[in-house]
């Protein structure tokens, strides 16, 4: 476990205080006032306040907390998949007050996978397994009665389960090959309701690189978010993180621009064309790197690498919305950690990502002389892109001009509405105070989307520690 400790002051007058767990594709519930995070490879991890985290288990070995005779309880998995790993689990407590812990493993260069689910009275486990639910890869007939083909069908891994707003449960899943499915389960024994075959697609085929989506449905705007990774997971990957929306739980989504997500499918002709598919959904955050300024020389550089595999949580009795993701470093190769950041949702009902990670900030009410000065500026683009986005400086002035790296305009609308207008572009979000850990400090900060689906972030340039 690595442990930060942040210097003096901080949001509310409290430091925040940050303990890292790495725990890949994250998956949150809620249980007894702790957030609890699975992850693949049967890692896991828990925290109070989303910002120390201890880690619970880590590999897929027998002794193993969650499913201490793993090799043994799960062989018909590890059998079929021609794996001794597991991929992306999710938990969740159903009416009989267990948690139902749906587990998956894949060869991993073909979709040749199972998913099952495993039972437990305790959320730590020990989990106990009831059975594989679904397969996939096979050659021949699949599980929905039809010639199994990669191109279409789902590879059945990365499963979201949740419950709609009228008590409904779903599973959402899927990674490459076909594309994204969803399910309908019985919400008493947690198993599908019979004959859906692989579900109802949402998106994807022809080897789209699309994959972990996660549902989350807001009482705000009443409207489903399905949240989406695009491109490769590992620091070379160019994974970026994407969100569409809809009514209704199984559709169909669209994304800011209107655009059917089912359109976002690959080239039948050539693997992996990320081209294709890059215009389709909001991307909330790709590959970026806060640089330092000139007056933060002492100052360690801040960034991301290959952002992804989110969940994201809503609580009902703050308001606040957070997510909930992995992801990689610069300079860091493949080490990775969790990384909880808060959301808002703009003016049009699309979720912003504050820029800094969750220091237990609270949004506030601010006044224009708490928002002009200088910026690291980042534009997050819309490509699937390995490459980093560095940040270049801007002047957000108190007549309400923005200079610098780009041009254009600014405002602040009742207590923290921004509206960023760069060459032309609108983008709308909100300035949020938050703890950045590079400065050791508060920042005021923005985050803003455009029409198109495109995210722009603003860190002001370090006001110093808190005292």
């Amino acid at each position: 476990m690595l442990t930060v400790l942040s210097g003096c002051g901080g949001n509310g007058g409290s430091v925040p205080k940050f303990e890292n767990v790495s725990v890949h594709d994250p998956s949150v519930i809620k249980a007894d006032g702790t957030y609890y995070v699975f992850g693949s490879h049967l890692a896991s991890a828990k925290s109070k306040d989303l910002m120390a985290w201890e880690q619970i288990s880590s590999v897929v070995e027998d002794g193993n907390v969650l499913i201490p005779n793993v090799t043994e309880e799960l062989s018909e998995t590890f059998s079929w998949a021609q794996s001794d790993t597991l991929w992306a689990p999710d938990v969740i407590q159903l009416a009989d007050g267990k948690f139902y812990m749906y587990y998956d493993a894949c060869r991993g260069d073909s979709p040749l996978s199972a998913m099952g689910i495993a039972v437990s009275d305790k959320i730590e486990g020990p989990y106990k397994d009831l059975g594989i639910i679904l397969k996939s890869g096979m050659a021949g007939i699949g599980d929905d009665g039809e010639v199994y083909d990669a191109t279409q069908k789902p590879n059945v891994v990365d499963p979201d389960v949740f419950f709609d707003k009228d008590g409904k449960l779903w599973m959402v899943y899927g990674s490459y090959s076909g594309g994204i499915f969803i399910l309908e389960l019985d919400p008493a024994s947690g198993f599908p309701l019979p004959d859906q075959g692989y579900g109802k697609k949402l998106l994807g085929a022809n080897h789209a690189r699309i994959e972990g989506p996660y549902m989350l449905y807001s009482p705000e705007t009443d409207y489903y978010y399905l949240f989406l990774s695009y491109g490769g997971l590992d620091a070379n990957g160019g994974y970026n993180i994407r969100v569409a929306r809809s009514k209704n739980p199984d559709g169909p989504f669209e994304d800011s621009e209107g655009k059917a997500m089912l359109d976002a499918i690959g080239n039948p002709d050539k693997l992996f064309d990320d081209p294709v598919y890059a215009p389709y959904g909001v991307k909330l955050m790709g590959n970026f790197e806060f640089l330092n300024s000139a007056s933060e020389p002492e100052a360690m550089g801040e960034g991301y690498v290959s952002p992804g595999h989110n969940s994201a949580y809503y609580d009902e009795k703050s308001g606040r919305y957070f997510l909930i993701f992995h992801t990689r470093f610069p300079y860091r190769g493949e080490e990775h950690e969790v990384r909880v950041h808060q959301m808002f949702m703009n003016e049009d009902g699309w979720p912003v990502v504050a820029p800094h990670r969750y220091g237990g900030e609270t949004i506030g009410s601010y006044k224009a002389k708490d928002i002009t000065g200088e910026y690291k500026y980042i534009n997050h683009g819309r490509d699937i892109s390995a490459e980093t986005v560095e940040s270049e400086m801007i002047e957000l002035t108190a007549d309400g001009k923005i200079t610098g790296a780009v041009t254009g305009t600014w405002s602040l609308e009742g207590e923290h509405t921004a509206k960023i207008t760069v060459e032309g572009v609108e983008y709308k979000g909100v300035f949020l105070r938050e703890w950045n850990e590079a400065v050791n400090g508060n920042v005021m900060t923005f985050s803003a989307l455009s029409g198109d689906g495109t995210a722009v972030w603003g860190s002001h340039v370090s006001e110093g520690s808190s005292k």
